[in-house]
C-alpha cells in the first residue's frame, strides 16, 4: 500500500452503502475547514470561524454549481460537525458531513470534496493518522479493527478493553521493569571506576522475573483471543445413524439438517454458525462413516476426515445402545483426543457400549431427542474443550498473533539475559545487549518503532473511512 503524505487532506464515506437514516462523509487534514467554507451554505459565521465540536445546519453545494455563474444548486441538507486540531481522532482538523442516507447524496458530497482538493482516503487511513500523530499506539489501533469486526458481544468487550489500554499498560509495565534493570546495569558498565556496589541478583531478579511472569500470562491468552476474534470450528463426526444431525439441530435449536433412520442421509458436510459463551462457532455436521461402494458417500467421508483433523474441537457421536463399532475404534485411533469429546447417544434404548477404552476423553451420555437433556451438556463440554468461560472479567486482555510473536521474542531474550546475569561479571555486556533487544521488541509491539510494511499490514485490514 502506498500512502501519500500525512499532511494531505483526505476524504471518505464513513458509513456503509445502502438505505439508512443518515450517511457520514469525513474530511481530515489542513484544508478541511477551507473546503467546508467553499461547499457548505449556512447562516454566518462560516464553518472555519465556528467553535470546535459544534454542529451547524445547512446545505452542501453541488461541485458543478460552484464554478457556474448562476444560482448554486444544492446536493442535500446536512449537519456539519467540526473538530479542531489537535482535539480530534486524527489530531488534525476534521469535518464530518451528516447527510441523508442512501447512496446518492453521500457519493455526490464525496465527489465534491475530491473536486475541491481532497484525495480519497486509503483503508484505515484515519486511524493510521491517529497512530502517526500520537493519539493512540499500535496496539490500540489494532483494537479499532477488532471492534469493527467483532462478531459477538464478548469480542466487542475484549476489543474495548484493549482500546482503553489494558494490553498497552501490561506491555508498558514489562518495559519499565526491563528498563530499570538495564539502567542499573549500564551505569556500572559505563562508569566502572565509580564507587557502585556489585550488580547482584537482588538488583535484577525481581524485575525480570515479574516481566517473565507477565509475558507468560499474556501468552496464555492467545489461543482464546484467536477464538474470540476469529471463531472456532467444531466438527460433529461419527458413524451413520449415531445421531450427528440430531445433535446439530439440538445445538442450533432449529431443524437445520434432515434426520432419518435411513443410513447415509448426510453425504456432505453441513455448516451453520452459532454463538457459545461469546465465541463465534462454525458448527460442521459431517457425513457418517460406514462401509459403502457409493462414490458420493466416500467423498463425504474423506471430507469428514479432513475436517476432523483440522477442527478446534471434535464431537464424536456414538450409538450407546450398541457395542462400540470397529469403525468407531479406527476413527478414534486417528482423532486428536486432546480436542475430542464423546457423545454417547440413544441411552433411552439401553447402554451396551464399553466406555473404558477412552478414560481420558470427556464424554456425555444423553438422549439427543430430548433437547434440554441433550444439547446443554454438549454445549458445556464444547466450552470446556475451547476453554471459554461464560463471563468476561473487567480488564480482560487477549493478545493477537502479532503481539504473540513479539512477546515470544521478548520472553526468549529475557530468559537469555537471566542466564547471562547469573554467570560472571564478564557476561554483563552481552546481557545488556540482550535486554536492549527485548526492549526493541516491545517498542515494535506498541508501534514506537515501525516501518511502512508493518503499518500496511495492520491498516490494510481496515475499511475505508475508519
Amino acid at each position: 500500500m502506498n500512502i501519500p503524505s500525512n499532511q494531505d487532506t483526505i476524504a471518505a464515506i464513513a458509513t456503509g452503502a445502502g438505505e439508512a437514516a443518515i450517511a457520514i462523509v469525513r474530511l481530515s487534514g489542513p484544508e478541511s475547514f477551507a473546503i467546508a467554507d467553499r461547499i457548505f451554505e449556512c447562516q454566518p459565521p462560516k464553518p472555519s470561524q465556528r467553535p470546535p465540536r459544534t454542529f451547524v445546519f445547512g446545505h452542501v453545494l453541488d461541485q458543478d454549481a460552484l464554478s457556474a455563474n448562476g444560482a448554486a444548486s444544492r446536493i442535500d441538507e446536512a449537519l456539519l460537525l467540526f473538530f479542531r486540531a489537535p482535539n480530534s481522532f486524527t489530531r488534525q482538523d476534521v469535518v464530518e458531513f451528516q447527510c441523508h442516507g442512501g447512496n446518492i447524496a453521500a457519493q455526490r458530497i464525496y465527489r465534491t470534496l475530491l473536486a475541491q482538493g481532497a484525495r480519497p482516503a486509503a483503508p484505515g487511513e484515519f486511524t493510521r493518522r491517529a497512530f502517526l500523530n500520537g493519539r493512540i499506539d499500535l496496539v490500540k489501533a489494532e483494537a479499532v479493527i477488532d471492534m469493527i469486526k467483532a462478531q459477538t458481544q464478548r469480542a466487542a468487550t475484549v476489543a474495548l478493553e484493549q482500546l482503553a489500554g489494558s494490553l498497552s499498560r501490561s506491555i508498558e509495565d514489562i518495559y519499565a521493569n526491563i528498563m530499570s534493570v538495564l539502567a542499573e546495569l549500564e551505569a556500572r558498565l559505563d562508569f566502572p571506576d565509580d564507587d557502585l556496589p556489585p550488580f547482584e541478583k537482588k538488583h535484577w531478579q525481581p524485575a525480570l522475573s515479574h516481566s517473565v511472569a507477565t509475558i507468560e500470562k499474556l501468552l496464555s491468552t492467545w489461543d482464546q483471543g484467536r477464538r474470540v476474534r476469529h471463531g472456532a470450528v467444531v466438527v460433529i463426526a461419527g458413524c451413520v445413524n449415531a445421531g450427528k444431525s440430531t445433535l446439530l439441530n439440538a445445538l442450533l435449536g432449529q431443524e437445520r439438517a434432515i434426520v432419518s433412520s435411513q443410513p447415509g442421509t448426510t453425504r456432505d458436510s453441513i455448516e451453520e454458525g452459532f454463538e457459545l459463551n461469546g465465541i463465534p462457532i462454525r458448527l460442521v455436521d459431517t457425513a457418517g462413516y460406514r462401509q459403502t461402494g457409493c462414490g458420493i458417500e466416500k467423498q463425504g467421508m474423506a471430507r469428514s476426515d479432513h475436517l476432523r483433523r483440522s477442527a478446534d474441537a471434535l464431537i464424536y457421536v456414538i450409538d450407546a445402545s450398541e457395542p462400540l463399532r470397529e469403525l468407531d475404534c479406527l476413527n478414534l485411533a486417528e482423532a486428536p483426543l486432546e480436542r475430542t469429546a464423546l457423545v454417547f447417544n440413544k441411552i433411552d434404548l439401553g447402554i451396551r457400549v464399553n466406555r473404558a477404552d477412552y478414560p481420558s476423553v470427556p464424554d456425555v451420555f444423553t438422549n439427543l431427542t430430548v433437547p434440554d437433556e441433550g444439547a446443554e451438556p454438549v454445549k458445556k463440554i464444547i466450552a470446556d474443550l475451547l476453554d471459554c468461560q461464560s463471563d468476561v472479567a473487567a480488564g480482560t486482555t487477549l493478545i493477537g498473533e502479532r503481539h504473540r510473536d513479539l512477546l515470544n521474542r521478548t520472553y526468549i531474550s529475557l530468559d537469555e539475559a537471566k542466564s547471562l546475569l547469573a554467570m560472571d561479571e564478564a557476561s554483563q555486556v552481552p546481557a545488556a545487549i540482550v535486554l536492549r533487544e527485548a526492549l526493541s521488541y516491545l517498542d515494535e509491539c506498541l508501534g514506537r518503532t515501525f516501518n511502512d510494511t508493518l503499518l500496511d499490514t495492520v491498516f490494510s485490514k481496515f475499511c475505508i473511512g475508519k
